[in-house]
């Protein structure tokens, strides 16, 4: 390594060699019980690679702490009064030089994992993990490694099974939901397989003012009369009656 100030974490020279320095840890959760029991394993386990430097019980107490004490890793809990776990981990990624964030659950709230990790959360530590295993999490964040369990995986997995298609669904139907009536209703009929003529004949417009209607709405969506017609499937819309 080159001269200077040591990374964070990362090693320090001490007499005739070079000493891993210790990786500094808060501990926020809202039972205290639970800032207690890790700060001991932490403290207890790691044989001197972690030094647990504060523990908070709410989000906003840890936040200002961080930005005094500049911890290497900060383990989240998620469920916390006032500003939540979710939160305090998008503000502590806001910081200079941010903490790696490892979220501190149980897991059981659908759409955790995937929030998190929007908030900038790097990985899951379960409460109920081995101590080892937790201490192996830190020090793998802390080397670039995302720490993500089977547990929290298989959520991210189902929660964007579920969240993906929507997403796509909320799109085409704000895309179809941005035209105007009459386009919108030549586009949705076009997507049903009916000509010009026809739907002309369904709208009591004439053949020249149907065709108007559907090649403004293609210029408005950069499509084609496929491509809309392939929009209005994604957008799942209610049968018309």
């Amino acid at each position: 390594m080159s001269g200077g100030k040591p990374e964070r974490g990362g090693l320090t020279g001490s007499g005739t060699g070079l000493e891993p320095k210790p990786i500094r840890v808060s501990v926020i959760d809202d039972d205290p019980m639970i800032c207690q029991a890790m700060s001991l394993i932490l403290n207890d386990y790691s044989h001197g690679r972690i030094e647990v430097v504060s523990t908070s019980t709410d989000g906003e107490t840890c936040v200002r702490r961080a930005a005094e004490e500049k911890p290497d890793v900060v383990l989240m809990d998620i469920a916390m009064p006032g500003v939540d776990g979710i939160e305090a981990t998008r503000l502590l990624r806001s910081l200079s030089p941010a903490p790696h964030v490892l979220i501190l659950t149980s897991l059981s709230p659908s759409g955790t994992v995937e929030r998190a990790v929007e908030a900038g959360a790097e990985g899951f530590v379960s409460k109920t993990d081995a101590a080892d295993d937790i201490i192996r999490r830190i020090i793998g964040v802390c080397e670039g490694a995302p720490q993500f369990n089977t547990a929290s995986q298989k959520q991210l997995i189902d929660d964007l099974s579920v969240t993906r298609p929507r997403s796509r669904r909320d799109e085409a139907r704000a895309l179809l939901d941005a035209l105007p009536d009459r386009e919108r209703e030549a586009v949705m009929l076009a997507a049903e397989g009916y000509t010009n003529a026809e739907i002309a004949s369904r709208m009591f417009i004439s053949e020249r003012t149907a065709k108007a209607h559907l090649s403004s709405a293609a210029n408005k969506l950069d499509m084609g009369r496929v491509q809309m017609a392939r929009l209005v499937e994604r957008a799942d819309l209610p049968a018309r009656l």
